[in-house]
């Protein structure tokens, strides 16, 4: 449980902890969605989340880069999701912060499944990896409900973080629906993958007794 002072240092010591490598390199984009959209609105909760934390934010137009999927960088993305997936534990925003959608860095060990995204993407990036690589997505879970997971491209495919699996997967395997995501060339844009209904990403994460 980290204060919010505390932040910055604090993710970093465990990253050292997790002993993350920062061996992603560039490749060549390889986009495998069945069709990527034109620009859509940014979900509920990003524009806000900027607003207040814009270190996380920063970004502007870059190349779009892949990692190199070696066996390290392997090992660093299992052990990230299960690191954050195991030390947050899941609330609400409503139970949280007493409004309906709040995307927040997971400071206290709290959150929902954005601020467990949120989580892993930083830990990443101060890692090393691109954050052209690390693309936040939201998706519609195997209820409908909308969902955000953690998209991360790589010259092997494209592999998902998530906080109601403790496994990494191929996007093709989680049984979502994939509905934006962050752009590669930009942090501050998204882009439309294919289920135009509005989804939110409100969805709790997953009970832990």
């Amino acid at each position: 449980m980290f204060g919010c002072r505390e932040q910055g240092k604090g993710l970093a010591v465990i990253a050292i902890l997790l002993g993350l490598s920062a061996s992603a390199r560039a490749a060549d984009e390889r986009v495998l969605y069945a069709s990527i959209g034109d620009a859509t609105r940014a979900p509920i909760g990003w524009v806000e989340f900027c607003a207040e934390t814009p270190d996380e934010c920063r970004g502007g137009p870059s190349q779009p880069r892949d990692v190199v999927m070696t066996q390290s960088a392997w090992r660093d993305l299992t052990r990230v999701n299960r690191w954050v997936n195991e030390n947050v534990r899941p609330m609400t925003d409503m139970e949280h912060w007493g409004v309906i959608e709040k995307w927040s860095l997971p400071t206290d060990g709290y959150g929902d499944c954005e601020d467990y995204v949120l989580l892993k993407r930083k830990m990443l990036m101060d890692a090393g990896w691109p954050r052209e690589a690390l693309l936040i997505t939201v998706v519609r879970d195997k209820m409908g409900e909308g969902h955000a997971v953690l998209t991360v491209k790589s010259d092997k495919g494209e592999f998902v973080l998530d906080n109601q699996n403790e496994n990494v997967v191929a996007w093709t395997e989680t049984g979502y629906r994939f509905v934006k995501r962050q752009s590669q060339s930009d942090p501050n844009v998204w882009v439309a993958l294919g289920d135009a209904r509005p989804a939110v990403s409100t969805a709790s994460a997953r009970d832990r007794q």
